[in-house]
């Protein structure tokens, strides 16, 4: 994707938050819900490989990029974000697509009865079975080391606890050149913990889901996101499960765009 496909703009939110936007593309509108160490950057790949099927809008949520993040947070607003971008799509209705905690986030935007034609999932990290989500909440933690002005221990908190990346792999990214931008996000984990909650399956909100609905999974991802994948589909009614070959929690955007024009439009 070139610079010159891209259209910039904001939309304004509920309360008065501005939200930042790139469209591409021609055709049904399909929102990108990026997830953590996610803005509107990242998704542009798979925006590029959608663009000739669908018209992609990539946004910064609050808190990241270009858009604003007015206090206090609460997961609501977000989901109010994405009405406003639905109704900025101007054709009533709008397929969301979310990644990890951004899948999430679809999830519940769906379950709240926006306008939504489609829903993508690409593993929701739930913890199910023998990864049971009864812990802790690890908003508050974040929060507290974001505060104390530590947001390399903030990533280092997220990558072990809710990624569940080893200490030792964790200690070692810190000498890579990505480290400096995941710093850069870390005010924004706080909100992706905060719409994980405790990790537990919301069976019952999901069930309210009334949007044609695909989980996807990578076939390189752990056990514990395998499992979460399978599970959302259960919980929503009529939902498919669909697992692509791919890497630790990502799939090649070529390929990921085929199966979401085959899911989505058919």
């Amino acid at each position: 994707m070139t610079d010159a496909t891209l259209v910039v703009g904001t939309v304004r939110s509920a309360d008065g938050t501005t939200i930042a936007y790139e469209r591409s593309g021609d055709g049904p509108a399909i929102v990108l819900v990026g997830g953590a160490f996610n803005d509107r950057t990242t998704t542009r790949a798979v925006a590029a490989a959608l663009a000739g099927d669908f018209t992609v809008f990539g946004y910064d949520r609050r808190g990241r990029g270009d858009s604003g993040d007015t206090a206090p947070y609460a997961v609501q607003r977000e989901i109010e974000d994405l009405a406003a971008l639905i109704g900025a799509a101007g054709g009533g209705t709008a397929y969301l697509y979310g990644i990890s905690s951004g899948a999430i986030l679809a999830a519940l935007a769906a379950a709240a009865g926006l306008p939504v034609a489609g829903l993508a999932l690409f593993e929701p990290p739930f913890r199910v079975g023998p990864h049971d989500g009864s812990g802790a909440a690890l908003a508050p933690r974040l929060a507290e080391l974001v505060t104390a002005g530590r947001r390399g221990d903030a990533v280092e908190c997220f990558l072990r606890d809710a990624v569940g990346l080893p200490d030792e792999q964790v200690r070692g990214m810190r000498d890579q050149p990505m480290w400096p931008w995941l710093e850069m996000m870390a005010p924004s984990l706080v909100h992706d913990a905060t719409v994980s909650g405790d990790g537990s399956l919301p069976a019952d909100r999901l069930a309210t889901i009334t949007a044609p609905t695909v989980v996807l999974d990578s076939t390189g991802s752990p056990q514990w996101l395998r499992d979460a994948t399978g599970a959302t589909a259960e919980a929503v009614p009529g939902g498919r499960r669909v697992s692509l070959e791919g890497g630790f929690h990502e799939v090649p955007a070529d390929r990921l765009a085929a199966e979401l024009r085959r899911l989505l439009l058919g």
